[in-house]
């Protein structure tokens, strides 16, 4: 029997795909999971170009931003920076139970499948992998190249969770939101978190 995780590390990367992220993080925290934040510096200037968020760059910032926005309880979300090494995320001795990277650029998937770990998101990956936690990384990238498979077949085998952020339509979405909807069920499906998103296959909405 699969126990849902208690503690979930969120990366956002710089790959297109902000709205993923950011509504995953609200259903996660909707969901009484405790969220560790991590956002790679081209993660804010997605935000900007993609949703028109100014997001704040000092992680004491944003960690108030969001808590104030999304009426998060205490102790609930943290937010760290990118070379924040005494964060939790960054050792063996205390994971999380689950990583997502969400949206994962191709760089950054690059960087988890040859175990470099010059930033927190690398480093939590790296974590992860290790210590045999779930890892799902949602790319958002087309077309992918050889280089690009070649390193999602590696992670794959590696047992991470290659999560395309390819959403499917016979839910009939009828706006962005819904599609937006349909990949964040996937991963919450692969954390093992509750959800009604979107109505399952054969069921009525």
């Amino acid at each position: 029997m699969h126990t849902a995780p208690k503690t979930v590390t969120l990366a956002l990367s710089g790959a297109s795909g902000m709205a993923y992220g950011l509504r995953l993080l609200e259903c996660l925290l909707a969901a009484d999971v405790r969220v560790y934040l991590l956002l790679s510096q081209a993660a804010h200037v997605v935000a900007k170009q993609e949703l028109g968020i100014a997001l704040p760059a000092r992680p004491c910032d944003l960690e108030g931003q969001l808590r104030e926005s999304l009426c998060v309880g205490d102790g609930q979300l943290r937010v760290f920076g990118r070379e924040d090494w005494n964060a939790p995320v960054a050792s063996g001795s205390n994971p999380a139970d689950a990583m997502v990277v969400c949206p994962c650029s191709m760089g950054t998937l690059a960087a988890i499948a040859h175990g470099l770990a010059d930033n927190l998101i690398e480093r939590a990956a790296d974590v992860m992998l290790k210590e045999q936690k779930k890892l799902v990384l949602v790319p958002r990238e087309a077309p992918f190249s050889t280089l690009h498979l070649e390193n999602m077949l590696a992670l794959s085998r590696m047992n991470a969770v290659i999560l395309p952020a390819n959403p499917g339509f016979y839910h009939r979405p009828r706006s962005i939101e819904d599609v937006v909807d349909f990949i964040v069920a996937r991963i919450l499906d692969q954390l093992d978190i509750a959800h009604a998103l979107i109505p399952r296959w054969a069921e009525e909405g």
